[in-house]
């Protein structure tokens, strides 16, 4: 059964921090994420080739490294709990991060 609610991170990171990034986000922020209300599961992904973009009909095709987690949630409520609002962040790894996108979505 699919999922009725979904938040998905992207991130792009600078190279020089990667290893020291992926060690804390599956270490301290993916264990703190999980232990948040109304959070049911998350796992990591990382791209694998060419990311293609468009912007207003303009595409483009690069190389980059790209982390994506997708979280299941109870409700979009989820994410605005006390403990979710408290552990959000890249903290120190914040500088570091080249781009990100963070999205909730509901099954319609």
């Amino acid at each position: 059964m699919l999922p009725n609610c979904l938040l998905i991170v992207t991130a792009e990171v600078d190279a020089e921090v990667e290893a020291d990034w992926g060690l804390w986000y599956d270490e301290v922020h993916l264990p703190d994420a999980l232990a948040c209300p109304g959070v049911l599961s998350g796992r990591r992904y990382v791209s694998a080739g060419e990311i293609a973009e468009s912007e207003r009909g303009q595409s483009r095709r690069h190389r980059a490294k790209l982390y994506t987690t997708v979280y299941e949630l109870e409700s979009p409520a989820a994410v605005e709990t006390r403990e979710f609002t408290a552990m959000r962040g890249w903290g120190r790894f914040a500088p570091h991060v080249r781009s990100q996108t963070r999205v909730v979505s509901v099954l319609r």
